[in-house]
This record gives structure tokens, C-alpha cells and sequence, in this order.
């Protein structure tokens, strides 16, 4: 005879974090991507691949723009779940502008950063990690957010299946002392290399640039057009 209470229909099902961890992990690695971002004295330049892929095998879509404006002086990329990062986006991008209306100034890029980590913690917000590249009166700045909610600030940094790849092109060739237009070659060279072998990346280059001066995006049919 079985002593044990059936299990309420209604209750809800629980899972471990390192349940929750290791399923977003291999969702991450599944949706595929190549993302970068590159601090420099004068801004950061952020470059994307434009493939949508589904595990890895098929390509979904040719001509995804992975990153978007959120801020007047930052921007985010798109790296894992498609509609986790969309709506990681919109939420972002509207407390952003709700702070601006309220206090008459951009937030700051920490504070930006922090907000986006708070969201990725405790928000419904499954399997991303993006980049965030932002300027303001304290310079240039640029994070990696993970799917649990860290926030982590380098010089450069890369997500997405093809980062081993990306980081290889950097790791040589990365200076503080670059210029916007070195740190956009660096970038597109990253994001080239990614592509060469990751079967979740290709289909050419999205960069965002961003200065003091605001957000610009330039979409490239190949990484090569950039070189």
C-alpha cells in the first residue's frame, strides 16, 4: 500500500537550478549565433552575424539583425532564445526610456547594465546572453549578460556558438588604442572567423557603432566587405 499523497495537478513543477541551468545551456547553444563587442577610447563597436538557425542543422532565416538601439548612447544583442531576447529587448529599452522621461537624462551604462542583469535573474527571460555597448560621461563600456543574471564588463567580449572562434581573431589583435574605423575591421575579422566554421553563424554582418553622438547601424552582405 503506497503511503504517499498524490501530487496536487494544481501545484506547480519544480526543477532544480542546475536543471534549469543545464536546459538553457544547450538552449543557447542550439539557437546559434556569433556576437562581439569592442570598447575603444572613441565608442564601441558591436558586430552580429545575420543566420537564424534551428540546432545548428537548418538555416531559418538569412537576414536577422541581432542588434538593436536601447538607449540613446547603447546598445544590446540578440544571442539565444528568439522571443527571450526580443522581449529582453523591448523591457530593457522601455525602462530605459521611462528613467529618461522621469529624470531628464540617459541612465548611466552601469546602471544600465545592472537593470539588465536584474531582469536576466529574475525575469522570465529564458536562455540569452547578450551584449550590452554603451557610452557615456565615464566612457565606453561594454558587458556580457548571462542567462543567470551576471553582468560582466571587459574590454571585449564575445557569446554565441562561434565565440571560441571570435575570440581567437581578438585575443592577438585587440589595443585600447584603436580607432572606431580598427575596431570595426577587428570586429567584422572576429565575426568572419566565427563563420568560417560555426554552422550557426554566417549570412553576412550587422555593426552598431556607438559614440557620444548616438547609435549607428550598418548592415554588410559579407564580414568581408568590412575588410
Amino acid at each position: 500500500m503506497n503511503d504517499e499523497l498524490p501530487q496536487n495537478p494544481y501545484e506547480p513543477e519544480l526543477g532544480s537550478f542546475d536543471e534549469l541551468s543545464e536546459q538553457d545551456s544547450d538552449a543557447v547553444a542550439k539557437t546559434g549565433t556569433t556576437t562581439v563587442g569592442v570598447s575603444t577610447a572613441d565608442g564601441v563597436v558591436i558586430g552580429t552575424d545575420r543566420r537564424a538557425s534551428l540546432g545548428g542543422r537548418f538555416v531559418s532565416n538569412k537576414n536577422v539583425t541581432k542588434v538593436e538601439q536601447i538607449h540613446p548612447t547603447a546598445a544590446l544583442t540578440l544571442v539565444g532564445s528568439v522571443g527571450g531576447a526580443q522581449s529582453f529587448i523591448r523591457t530593457l529599452r522601455s525602462e530605459s526610456n521611462l528613467y529618461d522621461s522621469r529624470r531628464g537624462e540617459p541612465m548611466s551604462i552601469h546602471a544600465l547594465a545592472t537593470l539588465a542583469g536584474n531582469f536576466a535573474r529574475g525575469g522570465p527571460f529564458l536562455a540569452i546572453n547578450p551584449i550590452l555597448g554603451g557610452v557615456d560621461e565615464d566612457g565606453s563600456h561594454v558587458y556580457s549578460i548571462d542567462p543567470a543574471g551576471g553582468v560582466m564588463k571587459d574590454d571585449y567580449t564575445v557569446t554565441g556558438s562561434g565565440m571560441q572562434l571570435a575570440h581567437g581573431a581578438l585575443e592577438g589583435e585587440y589595443d585600447p588604442e584603436l580607432s572606431i574605423e580598427e575596431a570595426e575591421v577587428l570586429t567584422a575579422r572576429a565575426v568572419q572567423a566565427a563563420t568560417e566554421r560555426d554552422t550557426g553563424s554566417g549570412n553576412g554582418l550587422v555593426t552598431a557603432t556607438v559614440t557620444e553622438d548616438g547609435v549607428e547601424m550598418q548592415e554588410y552582405d559579407a564580414a568581408t566587405d568590412l575588410l
